[in-house]
């Protein structure tokens, strides 16, 4: 499997510097995340240094931007590049979509399906000269004139990837996208008995075999005492989100969800990270030192994923 290094909590001024350290480490991709800072800006900066690693969003907020301002962004990217820029796409959650971004909600799986295939819509106008022919529930694309058309990309359309946790939205990955970006909040047994099947699914709509699909996994690692703190941190944030709920259902644990999310809405943080105990740390996370959480990683997901964002793997 290819190892990525997966920037979440970045620094714009030292993004360039984490790009060149993931290249000489030997990591197979850089990939930034959209949390603080724009990840489109980010790999612009990084785009021109590096000359190996392949570069993505993990992820870019769909929902905040409209497909052509999203496939105008990856082609530029893909150029600038010169052909190693993965698109990846993610819905986000209703409030903050709705009351962060101010955008609209609403049905999000079938509207991630119009948004990919949309942008797939323009990339193919440009690479014939003719306009696009997109009209659906969501959104609507009929209009390319030649002052706008940068024209066919000599490196090809970039790759896309989308994330979700959800079986509606799995499923639209495995239908329209190239690649399938885990959620770190999965267990090894929510991606083999809920996530791959509708992948699976999805793949069949689309005529292709399961196995064509790109899939980077899950990959929380904890190999001491702060590492385990900060993983607790954010399994019990992304616990206590109703969205999320289902993975922790599976395992039975549907009433720490509860108690997750009654201390989130009254904003006692540091409280919640207490009630991820080892059995379910353990679900979420590889645990040992460098060497023992590669060989696990490898254990849980060596059959089932292409790519993994654990730099612990280069080391081990």
């Amino acid at each position: 499997m290819k190892v990525d290094r997966v920037e979440v909590e970045y620094d714009p001024g030292s993004v360039v510097a984490a790009a060149l350290e993931a290249e000489t480490s030997g990591c197979d991709g850089f990939w930034v995340a959209e949390t603080r800072h724009d990840p489109f800006l980010a790999l612009g900066q990084v785009a021109g240094r590096v000359r190996r690693v392949e570069l993505g969003t993990a992820i870019a907020v769909a929902f905040a931007r409209n497909p052509m301002s999203t496939a105008v962004l990856a082609n530029d990217l893909q150029l600038i590049t010169g052909g190693r820029f993965h698109l990846g796409l993610g819905s986000q959650v209703e409030p903050h979509i709705t009351k962060r971004f101010g955008m609209t909600w609403s049905r999000p799986a079938a509207r991630m399906r119009e948004f990919v295939l949309a942008i797939r819509e323009i990339w193919r106008a440009w690479e014939t000269g003719d306009r696009p022919r997109f009209r659906g529930e969501f959104y609507t694309h009929t209009l390319m004139t030649p002052f706008f058309d940068p024209g066919p990309n000599p490196h090809g359309n970039p790759r896309v990837w989308l994330a979700g946790v959800g079986e509606r939205m799995t499923e639209v990955a495995g239908e329209v996208a190239d690649g399938f970006l885990c959620h770190d909040f999965t267990t090894e047994r929510y991606l083999r008995e809920v996530t791959l099947p509708a992948l699976a699914r999805g793949r069949a709509k689309a005529g292709k075999p399961l196995a064509g699909l790109e899939i980077s996994g899950p990959s929380l690692v904890v190999t001491d005492d702060e590492s385990a703190a900060a993983v607790r941190r954010r399994i019990a944030f992304y616990g206590s989100t109703p969205a999320y709920r289902k993975v922790l259902d599976l395992h039975g644990w549907g009433e720490l969800h509860e108690e997750l999310h009654r201390l989130s809405r009254r904003q006692r943080w540091d409280e919640m990270s207490a009630l991820v105990d080892d059995e379910v740390l353990r679900a979420f996370a590889v645990v040992g030192t460098p060497a023992e959480a590669a060989a696990a990683l490898r254990d849980r997901y060596g059959d089932v994923v292409t790519r993994v964002a654990a730099p612990v793997l280069m080391t081990a």
